[in-house]
């Protein structure tokens, strides 16, 4: 009988390797015992396993545990000081980054706003960078990824074929940033980042269905059905801003007219209330906190537009939750009550009869979360092949 090559052994170590990091990943605290039990992996096997992670520097023994009647088993945890990712959400008025260990924690963080251009302003993005990646304590892997989010459609070369509120058209951001910081870069919309990030670390935790909505100076959505992100047939999903609510309305930057964003973002919020002489959601927020009544109405007003647009979604996909984040999310005190009042209105009953309808846990750190993630993904995906 011929025996199988080493190529096979090699194979069933590297995916049993992976097996026993994601148990860690998933359940740590715990033992080699556990581990063993959670995988059906025999107990040598999982130590010598566990072993090579030590040895990684991807897994850490804090001591003993708690006795079942024989010896204590030493309790592992994954080393999440291993390395570190930097995230950054780009958008139409402001770059947010962050440093974070390998399980999403934040060390460090950088915000600018931005003026309005008509270009990517990629010397101010690779600055924010640069400030990050000084700031990453010494580390066995270093910096293992950047992940980025931007307001616009992205191709799965990570490259921006369309960003009409920024209006770039054709942006290499991936191949530029590689050829900067020779790290693994993972480019993707805004929103999506959005979802993930609350998916993961979020409002989103657990659950299989959920839209989430980014509402900032446009609006996107990230898809997330069973589970998984959703992307469409070509990867362009999610592009709701631009689904019409209004047959003869508005023209949009984009080519269409009537734009769910241009009646319901914080750019339609800063028109109205220029009229009443304010210019920043900053200066909105501390008028309605205080108890302006025009600047509540007009939180409500954009909140209906905003439920207009929800109940739509619903009606499509009858997600578990719809949850509202970036910028304006910080108006949930006025916006939640006008979004439910829409979408009771305007969904069937059968599809509003689970819902819930959310603000962002991390609130503006959605996306900048979830770019980090991508990282951090694309690090373990390596770590697993390896």
């Amino acid at each position: 009988m011929r025996t199988k090559p080493t190529g096979d052994l090699t194979l069933i170590k590297k995916m049993n390797t992976s097996i026993v990091l994601e148990a860690v990943l998933k359940h740590a605290p715990l033992s080699r015992a556990q581990i063993s039990e959670l995988t059906g992996l025999n107990k040598a096997t999982v130590s010598s396993l566990v072993q090579d992670l030590i040895d990684a520097h991807l897994v850490r023994e804090i001591g003993p545990g708690e006795s079942s009647g024989g010896r204590k088993p030493v309790i592992l945890l994954f080393n999440e000081k291993a390395g570190y990712a930097v995230g950054i959400d780009l958008g139409v008025n402001y770059i947010r980054g962050i440093l974070s260990d390998l399980e999403g924690g934040v060390v460090a963080e950088r915000y600018r706003e931005l003026r309005p251009q008509q270009e990517l302003p990629l010397h101010l993005l690779m600055d924010c960078i640069d400030e990050l990646t000084k700031q990453a304590p010494d580390s066995p892997y270093g910096i293992v990824g950047i992940g980025v989010g931007v307001p616009g459609i992205v191709d799965d070369q990570g490259t921006i074929l369309f960003a009409p509120n920024m209006k770039l058209r054709q942006v290499a951001l991936k191949r530029m940033l590689q050829e900067r910081y020779g790290l693994p870069v993972t480019i993707d919309n805004e929103a999506n980042a959005g979802a993930q990030g609350e998916q993961k670390y979020g409002a989103g935790r657990g659950i299989r269905n959920q839209i989430y909505v980014s509402v900032g100076i446009g609006i996107g959505t990230g898809i997330i059905l069973n589970k998984e992100l959703f992307k469409g047939a070509s990867g362009f999903s999610g592009e709701l801003g631009h689904l019409s609510i209004q047959f003869d309305g508005k023209p949009c930057s984009c080519g269409n007219r009537g734009c769910w964003e241009l009646y319901a973002s914080e750019n339609s919020l800063l028109e109205q209330a220029a009229e009443l002489g304010f210019d920043s959601l900053e200066q909105l927020l501390d008028a309605a906190s205080a108890g302006d009544e025009r600047v509540q109405s007009l939180f409500r007003k954009i909140g209906s537009y905003l439920g207009v647009g929800v109940a739509n979604i619903v009606n499509v996909f009858n997600p578990d939750v719809v949850i509202i984040g970036n910028r304006m999310s910080r108006g949930a005190e006025w916006l939640g009550p006008a979004i439910q009042e829409a979408v009771d209105a305007r969904t069937l009953p059968y599809h509003r009869a689970q819902l819930r309808i959310l603000f962002a846990e991390l609130q503006e750190h959605s996306a900048v979360r979830g770019a980090a993630y991508y990282a951090i993904n694309e690090f373990f995906a390596k770590v697993k092949s390896v």
